[in-house]
């Protein structure tokens, strides 16, 4: 499989495919692609990982997109405005992501549940307690909120991040929480009560405009309900 990522701030990734290749993508994710891919949907491994993935903010079922007599071509986009990333798993780099953040991978790549391992971090983080883990061997496209800026932590350093800004992370990183100190700045600096703590090593990829956000910031110049 060959790719390209075209397209932010609305980006989409076209990808080529030999002969039998396929790709895995959620329901709805497909935006065009070439006659001779054949589409199957399917469960993905079975009624238990299927649920895994609807407790990750994904469709119980996936779409299997495959090049049948010839090479095919098949291109996803991204449903908000942002960056769309490829990430190289294999049994060494697994890959922690937002929920809803899988887009599409080839058939190497098992999408799963990953759950906080602390209920702190899991209920005040900003993530939930149910992040999406990516493992096995391949290519998994994924789609950020906004622009991207990437660090590499090692043992010991860690950065503090602000609610719904974690978008991606190493599998071998964790993360928790802390309180902000000091009445005044909880009830006057505006940043709530809680920041994510996010401890390497590892790569962590930080987006700058988190969906959760950006409805935060529009909510108040539509009509409310009467």
């Amino acid at each position: 499989m060959q790719y390209k990522i075209i397209g932010e701030p609305l980006p989409a990734v076209i990808c080529d495919l030999q002969p039998g290749e396929a790709l895995l993508t959620e329901r709805g994710s497909m935006s065009w692609m070439s006659p001779n891919m054949k589409m199957e949907t399917t469960s993905s491994g079975g009624l238990g990982k299927a649920l895994g993935r609807m407790f990750a903010g994904e469709a119980l079922f996936q779409n299997r997109y495959t090049a049948q007599g010839g090479p095919g071509q098949i291109a996803f986009a991204s449903s908000f405005p942002g960056s769309i990333r490829a990430f190289q798993i294999d049994a060494q780099h697994p890959v922690i992501v937002q929920k809803s953040a899988f887009l599409a991978s080839e058939t190497g790549v098992t999408l799963s549940v990953f759950f906080q391992k602390k209920l702190g971090a899991g209920f005040f983080g900003g993530e939930g307690f149910i992040m999406q883990r990516l493992d096995g061997c391949g290519t998994a496209f994924v789609e950020l909120d906004g622009a991207v800026c990437e660090y590499q932590l090692g043992a010991g350093d860690s950065m503090i991040v602000d609610t719904g800004y974690l978008a991606a992370m190493d599998a071998s990183c964790s993360m928790d929480i802390v309180t902000v100190t000091g009445v005044k700045n909880v009830l006057l600096g505006g940043e709530g009560l809680f920041n994510t703590v996010v401890r390497g090593p590892g790569k962590i990829y930080l987006q700058t405009m988190p969906i959760s956000s950006v409805a935060g910031a529009l909510r108040p110049f539509f009509p409310s309900s009467k």
